[in-house]
């Protein structure tokens, strides 16, 4: 098999119970199928849109030697950098797929001014640009390709040699895009973003940065076979099963690598299961956790651990109600694609819509169209500004961070939303451990605006107990948006704002920390977090 899976505990009987229910329900071939009634009568319209990712290996090999070519022929010119500019699923699986496979790939996911200046001036004349968007109306990618193509032309660079477009057929962006001269790549408009990592927004820039993905597609044809089978055996409903179909159900899902084989997987996992499951009300949040992380010694009963691992010799015997899985990286995207599209039938909801995402998105350009000062902070601590929602902005950091989480309830979680330079600044991330050894309750961190993305439709339409910890710099130096009103530092801004007025909105408690210096900032937010 090309994927192994082995569980204890609650995630076996989940297994035990369920997928013979599965199995009898002929769920794994009415997927293969396509049969969109899986989902309840609401869903259909937009499942029966969605179903193309089962095939999406195969369907994008045809485009395996177009890619090799064009690498060669960028290569012949002194081109062997690639950047790509996407947000979500058009981000999220090349970079796991590039860093597996030891592949250098320039990933500009962000709007921070820093982030995207660095992504500019980094070897600028060997460099190529993968704007890669599903709509072709990302905002963020808008503005990212406008910066890169200014920054060609001042360098003397004509564009259309440098910038390769991926995106449905039709879009704005594929219009624009054929009518300005790109090359342009259309991904199939039947996957969905989050489900998109074997199509065109997966296998462009990886294989314009040099990866072998005529192997990642073969390892995604050769698991099919197996996802197929309505058989117990079936690693995709055992994983559904693990997913969510424990007894009570464990709404938090901690996904720990090993750190030497696949990497990055639970990022794009996170994605993937966040936003396919969390909605309604209820759902299944990931948490991405490191080897020591606090909670896998808690004894949380609200989380279930999968740990991914080498291979299938080492998934053989788990305990304490863990899982493990192994398989090769194109199995991986797979089965876990189609393990959350089950998991979207056992918990009642559509796996393919997102009806919580675009909130955020309205009111950050709300905030654009109508760019007003800042509003006063409720206290200044230090170099620290403090604003939020009113029961937990108070008139010290100390303070404020106290009142986020005591907040939490039962079952809650703490979401930490740092709207920084995710490359410059990585340090931010051990906040994530700190505050989960202090408050006994999964933790999870994200990089803004990128988390929109993927965990930002949870936070609104999951299950309502997350407390939200915005983490704002001031950036030393702007950049402007070439033809828009508004710079990258603006932009960040309202994107925070327009966040925390939606989670506002929905009664969760927000607290936002806008931070002057940030290693000073840094180093007392985690004295604070550690009392």
């Amino acid at each position: 098999m090309t994927f192994i899976l082995t569980a204890s505990g609650a995630a076996q009987e989940a297994i035990d119970r369920v997928v013979p229910q599965l199995v009898a329900d002929g769920v794994a071939g009415a997927i293969v199928s396509g049969d969109a009634s899986l989902w309840g009568e609401a869903a259909q319209p937009e499942a029966s849109i969605r179903l193309g990712w089962v095939e999406a290996a195969s369907v994008t090999r045809p485009l395996v030697d177009e890619l090799e070519a064009l690498r060669k022929e960028l290569r012949a010119k002194g081109v062997d950098r690639i950047a790509l500019a996407g947000m979500g699923g058009s981000s999220l699986a090349p970079e796991v797929i590039t860093r597996t496979e030891g592949v250098n790939l320039t990933v500009l996911d962000s709007t921070e001014p820093g982030q995207v200046r660095r992504a500019l001036r980094d070897h600028l004349s060997q460099t190529a640009l993968v704007v890669s968007s599903k709509s072709g109306s990302t905002l963020e990618t808008d503005s990212q390709r406008r910066a890169f193509e200014a920054a060609y032309r001042e360098a003397g660079i004509d564009p259309t040699e440098r910038i390769v477009v991926v995106t449905d057929p039709g879009s704005p962006l594929d219009a624009d895009a054929r009518a300005a001269g790109y090359r342009v790549f259309n991904a199939d408009p039947n996957v969905g973003g989050r489900y998109s990592a074997l199509t065109a927004f997966g296998i462009v820039p990886s294989a314009l940065a040099g990866v072998d993905v005529r192997e990642l597609l073969d390892e995604a044809i050769a698991a099919l076979p197996e996802i197929s089978e309505d058989s117990e055996d079936n690693p995709g409903l055992r994983l559904a099963a693990v997913i969510a179909g424990t007894s009570p159900l464990r709404d938090k899902l901690g996904i720990v690598a090993d750190g030497t084989h696949i990497l990055g997987l639970g990022d794009w996992a996170e994605q993937l299961i966040a936003e396919s499951t969390g909605k309604e009300g209820v759902g299944i949040l990931p948490v991405v956790l490191e080897k020591d992380a606090p909670e896998l010694s808690a004894d949380l009963g609200d989380l279930q651990v999968v740990r991914l691992v080498g291979s299938a010799r080492e998934a053989k015997h788990v305990e304490h109600g863990e899982v493990e899985v192994a398989g090769t990286l194109g199995a991986q995207l797979l089965v876990w694609e189609f393990a959350t599209a089950v998991a979207g039938r056992l918990l009642g909801i559509n796996p393919f819509d997102q009806p919580d995402v675009e909130s955020a998105k309205i009111a950050a350009r709300g905030l654009l169209d109508d760019l007003q000062p800042e509003a006063a902070p409720v206290a200044v601590d230090g170099s620290i500004e403090v604003r939020g929602t009113a029961d937990v902005a108070k008139e010290t950091v100390e303070a404020s961070l106290d009142a986020l989480l005591g907040a939490l309830g039962e079952g809650g979680y703490v979401a930490v939303h740092a709207y920084l330079d995710r490359i410059g600044q990585p340090r931010f991330e051990r906040l994530r451990a700190v505050l989960a050894a202090r408050t006994g309750h999964p933790v999870t961190f994200g990089w803004g605006p990128r988390f929109l993305h993927s965990t930002g439709q949870y936070h609104k339409g999951g299950t309502p107990n997350g407390v939200f910890l915005q983490l704002l710099g001031r950036p030393h130096e702007d950049l402007e948006i070439p033809g828009r009103p508004f710079s990258f530092g603006q932009l960040i801004h309202a994107q925070a704002s327009g966040d925390a007025s939606v989670l506002a909105d929905h009664g969760r408690p927000v607290l936002t920390l806008t931070l002057e210096d940030l290693d000073e900032g840094l180093d007392r937010l985690l004295a604070l977090a550690a009392r």
